[in-house]
């Protein structure tokens, strides 16, 4: 059975936010802001090949939500039904081998909780070279930020339904769920601020 079409069991035992780990994740996301921009822009990794390799990680780490938008995006950009059903069910051997390297790479990393081999790493920068290999990596990134946000919605839910998840306490998982309202923007507010005046410094 997909990701996709798995519903929240007896036992919550997917990856989700500790606060701790999301705020280093949001500080994480805006120092690398400019990678994801020039991932975006660059046309290195194409939008169909982007969407494939965020699947991968959104299969891993099982977040619903993550599984169903970026199923929708990767149809639209041009992926088949059975290169999707592949993609959720983790069957990467039937992508071509200018894919599978990254595909079987963003397997790795997120089932590493983004702590891949460096072996591993180097095989990408390789095989695509060092501005592909760091695209590659501004995706995976963002699908696992997006991925443990859902993740820790879900593990409220499941508290909700009598089913709390192990490690895991009311506190943490709404202290997480409002920190997106606030550390985003005030983490963008700092970086407009500190452009700024680094621009001022330069005059």
């Amino acid at each position: 059975m997909s990701q996709l079409s798995k519903t929240m069991s007896a036992s919550f035992n997917r990856r989700f936010y500790t606060f701790p780990a999301f705020r280093a994740d949001v500080r994480q996301i805006f120092d690398h802001m400019d990678d994801l921009r020039r991932a975006a822009r660059g046309g290195r990794v194409s939008k169909a090949f982007a969407e494939k390799i965020m699947l991968v990680v959104s299969s891993v780490n099982g977040c619903r939500y993550c599984c169903y938008g970026h199923s929708r995006a990767a149809l639209a950009a041009g992926v088949s039904e059975a290169e999707l059903q592949n993609l959720l069910a983790l069957d990467l051997g039937p992508f071509p081998a200018h894919e599978v390297t990254a595909l079987t790479f963003a397997q790795h990393y997120a089932e590493a909780t983004c702590q891949p081999d460096p072996v591993a790493w180097q095989r990408v920068i390789t095989y695509y070279g060092e501005e592909t290999a760091q695209d590659i990596l501004a995706y995976l990134r963002m699908i696992t930020f997006g991925n443990l946000l859902g993740n820790t919605f879900d593990a409220l839910l499941s508290r909700f339904a009598g089913k709390p998840s192990p490690g895991s306490s009311l506190w943490s998982e709404l202290s997480v769920l409002l920190g997106v309202v606030w550390m985003p923007p005030s983490r963008l507010i700092l970086r407009i601020f500190n452009r700024k005046r680094s621009g001022t410094n330069v005059n």
